[in-house]
């Protein structure tokens, strides 16, 4: 419109070059696919890559020049890019593109290059995925979409009730555990050689907020499909019965991770957040809610947003530089 201020026109047209083509598998060599658990999982074409039909999707790219698609940093984006730009119409071919990476209930962290198969590294990829897709259905009530994905999004659930890769599952108390020794899967990803700068093995405290808004979710999904809902809202209601785990009286914040292999970790890190946050969060007190967002507030927020460590944690590094080794070592441990 005319009246919109000149930087809000500019940042739309910097939203535009985010969007870009990719790429994909044709329907018929990219259904969900159920495999033994890897970083890297291929098709059940035996056909070479480059044999294989393609189609052009849809996809994000996460920072120009570094970085491809990821699909974390694609589903965080989607809403921002597409829907409050008034451009629905690019983000339901992203949520398409995605679906037809869908194994064994999880998105790619990062798409390689042309003709190589991504990496399935990521715990929470997935859960945004979900997010993503309720922005979407809000803007746009496209059901014919939802109906495409639902199945799809089924076998997700089905898929962390069970277990799936790097020990990522929903357990007995309704929460998420994921990781496993030399392997980084929450969005603090840092990794010099072997050395896991923060590993974060447990139930962190933002994927299992993000599984509750995922399961309601669904629960919405069925019921705009007039599909069966019970099982979704049993979920979610276990899962936010035992998230008060979480929360440290002592400190009067939320643990980080939980059951991890020293105990609960009791670090103030900027992922409680999302706790407060999501649509579909987990029900906390409103002294609780107040507590995260003045804690954080109080300890790590800067003029540029928020520390990744308080500064009095001993693992904190203020300064970001040197060689690789001390920049990833610094990069989730204080770097806002």
């Amino acid at each position: 419109a005319s009246t919109t201020p000149p930087w809000i026109q500019q940042l739309v047209l910097a939203a535009d070059q985010f969007v870009v083509a990719r790429a994909t598998p044709a329907a018929a060599n990219s259904t969900p696919i159920d495999s033994t658990p890897t970083d890297s999982i291929t098709t059940e074409s035996t056909e070479p890559a480059s044999q294989i039909e393609q189609v052009t999707g849809k996809t994000v790219i996460a920072g120009y020049p570094w970085f491809g698609d990821w699909g974390r940093d694609t589903m965080i984006a989607l809403p921002g890019l597409t829907l409050t730009t008034g451009r629905p119409h690019l983000a339901a071919p992203i949520l398409r593109t995605f679906a037809r990476y869908l194994s064994q209930g999880m998105l790619p962290n990062a798409f390689p290059e042309a003709n190589d198969t991504p990496g399935y590294n990521t715990v929470d990829a997935i859960l945004w995925y979900f997010e993503a897709i309720r922005a979407y259905l809000e803007a746009t009530h496209d059901l014919d979409l939802l109906q495409e994905l639902f199945g799809p999004l089924k076998d997700v659930i089905a898929w962390h009730q069970k277990g799936t890769r790097y020990n990522i599952q929903c357990t007995e108390d309704g929460l998420i555990n994921a990781g496993v020794p030399g392997a980084q899967r929450t969005w603090m990803d840092a990794k010099v050689d072997d050395w896991v700068v923060t590993p974060r093995i447990g139930k962190p405290v933002e994927i299992s907020a993000l599984w509750h808004n995922a399961l309601m979710c669904m629960a919405t999904f069925a019921d705009l499909l007039g599909e069966p809902n019970s099982d979704y809202i049993q979920l979610a209601q276990h899962t936010n019965n035992n998230f008060q785990k979480f929360w440290n009286t002592a400190t009067g914040h939320c643990y980080d991770v939980l059951d991890g292999p020293n105990g609960h970790d009791s670090a103030l890190r900027p992922n409680q957040i999302f706790a407060v946050s999501l649509t579909h969060g987990p029900t906390l007190s409103v002294q609780q809610q107040k507590g995260i967002v003045d804690t954080c507030a109080q300890q790590l927020l800067t003029s540029h947003g928020l520390r990744s460590l308080t500064p009095d944690h001993p693992d904190y590094i203020g300064v970001y530089g040197g060689d690789r080794t001390k920049r990833d070592g610094a990069y989730h441990q204080g770097t806002t």
